[in-house]
């Protein structure tokens, strides 16, 4: 009996130790904030990529590693979500790059839920925006710890003190600096590590920042002599966050109460180290993840996992399906087969990859906190789980967010109808809209949050599935959600439509968000719920 129980019991080790050297974390920004250009420096200071900013793609075009979908490249800004693995100081980083949009704010929470902790890069120019002031709430309300970064500190911008006053007011976390600028934004001449009251300078490189900024240390005398009233002014304001008590806190950042906070420039590499060297130190390890009924699954039960992405066509030339799984507990092992929480179903896994950018590597293994994509996933939806053993496991479903802009769409060319409903069904497969009916109308109407999902869903039907689209709307609506017995009351009373949804669900879509609370008011019996609540 012994030597049939000592190697589970050593692979059971095995799965603790592993997930306790994995860092999984988001980062999460407002467009132009410099999320993207971080990521790239995060990959440069770990060696995964020999130039920051950009690799060689084949017809010797450059374009961010992050960022592989041919709109993101035109437009400059992140819309999907991708997956980068790395090594660093002895642990695995899996970096999660989300949208940097309001209107992907759905998409933001899927990525969060797979996530440790976040990083929340701001402009120290602009601060909190508006358009993205809810993907920072979603980390908040999760309660998930975040490290913030103020970034661009080597242009003008904002008083440091006036964005620690900002993100506390407007988000409800307590941010707590660790590095402190020295210099105004824009006569950046360094930090102040509170941890220790040295100070680290930084030097320009050549092309851009595509290598390291060297960095030089200085005591407090030296740094006094050579910066004079720039620190000094440094030196009184780290007094003062001492005496409010603005000190990092690791107990209340693991609580999602407070958030460590560094200062720097992404694009010359600045306080670069000190972010990463923070996930690393500060960041959490994975931890038992919470199952459908309410039960903490330990990281030592046999292998589960859950969806949270899903994503078609990465790579253009196969035409493939790739579902995001985020490892929950023990080892996976490629080629084992799997069981679908959601059919009872056996799911082989012969293609599982990492996944890099657009670039995937065959994986044979991974651990709790990993990300593994499973090519050819076609079967899987967000928010399925996947499981070895006999005992099924469940984990709880990832919330959609309430549609607020509604739109009906038709194949341009009728010739090319079936692409267009191919399509539409991958894209809703994926989560970039939901797809509504009428009654047995089947022209699809179009659901979604923003107005840039639409934006996405033209440019991929026409340029992946071959079907260019004709869109009348999107119209502001708000909608919630319903039974037969109260849409057959609604349809009576006019300023109201009832679309159903291919999961079977009922939505009462009101015209404006007075005429729902005029409606709900005079029939309080009526079904009329909430879609999602983040």
């Amino acid at each position: 009996m012994t030597s049939v129980t000592a190697p589970l019991e050593r692979g059971m080790v095995r799965a603790s130790e592993e997930a306790g050297r994995r860092r999984t974390f988001a980062i999460i920004s407002h467009p132009d904030a410099g999320k993207t250009t971080l990521t790239e420096k995060f990959l440069l200071y770990a060696g995964a990529v020999q130039e920051a900013g950009a690799v060689k793609a084949r017809a010797g075009r450059r374009k961010a590693t992050s960022d592989w979908m041919a709109l993101e490249q035109e437009r400059g800004i992140s819309i999907s979500s991708t997956v980068l693995q790395f090594p660093y100081r002895g642990c695995t980083v899996n970096l999660l790059d989300t949208p940097g949009h309001r209107d992907f704010s759905e998409d933001t929470y899927r990525v969060v839920t797979a996530a440790d902790a976040a990083i929340m890069v701001l402009d120290v120019a602009k601060g909190i925006e508006p358009q993205t002031l809810k993907l920072f709430e979603v980390c908040h309300a999760r309660r998930l710890p975040v490290i913030t970064f103020l970034n661009k500190c080597d242009r003008p911008g904002r008083s440091p003190l006036e964005l620690l006053d900002e993100i506390e007011d407007q988000i409800g976390l307590v941010p707590t600096p660790v590095t402190w600028p020295v210099g105004i934004p824009g006569v950046f001449h360094g930090v102040v590590d509170r941890r220790d009251g040295s100070f680290v300078g930084f030097e320009r490189t050549g092309r851009g920042g595509s290598s390291e900024a060297q960095e030089f240390h200085l005591d407090a005398t030296e740094a006094a002599g050579r910066y004079g009233a720039d620190w000094e002014q440094a030196v009184e304001e780290c007094q003062l966050l001492e005496e409010v008590g603005a000190d990092l806190s690791p107990e209340t950042f693991l609580a999602g109460i407070s958030s460590p906070l560094f200062v720097g420039s992404a694009l010359t590499n600045f306080g670069v180290r000190h972010l990463i060297d923070a996930v690393i130190d500060l960041a959490p390890s994975p931890s038992p993840t919470t199952d459908r009924d309410g039960q903490p699954r330990d990281l030592d039960q046999p292998f589960s996992g859950f969806v949270f992405k899903v994503q078609a066509n990465m790579n253009p030339a196969h035409r493939d399906h790739v579902a995001f799984v985020r490892v929950c507990s023990g080892h996976f092992e490629r080629g084992m087969v799997l069981t679908h929480g959601p059919t009872g179903k056996p799911f082989a896994t012969k293609y599982a990859a990492s996944v890099f950018g657009s670039e995937r590597e065959t994986i044979d293994d991974a651990w709790p906190g990993d990300v593994i994509g499973l090519v050819n996933a076609s079967g899987l939806r967000v928010g399925d789980s996947l499981h070895t053993g006999t005992d099924p496991v469940a984990y709880p479903p990832i919330p959609a967010f309430p549609p607020e802009l509604i739109a009906t769409a038709h194949p341009r060319d009728l010739s090319r109808a079936k692409q267009f409903k191919r399509g539409l069904a991958q894209l809703e497969q994926e989560g970039v809209v939901q797809i509504l009916h009428r009654g047995d109308d089947p022209t699809p109407i179009l659901a979604a949050v923003g107005v840039m999902q639409f934006d996405v869903l033209r440019h991929r039907m026409e340029h992946e599935f071959g079907a260019a689209i004709s869109l009348t709307g999107p119209h502001e609506r708000t909608v919630r959600r319903t039974d037969e017995t109260t849409a057959a009351q609604l349809l009576q009373i006019g300023g109201v439509d009832v679309l159903g949804r291919n999961d079977g669900a009922l939505l009462a879509v009101f015209q404006s968000p007075y005429w729902l609370e005029r409606v709900a008011s005079d029939h309080p019996e009526w079904v009329l719920e909430q879609i999602a609540n983040t």
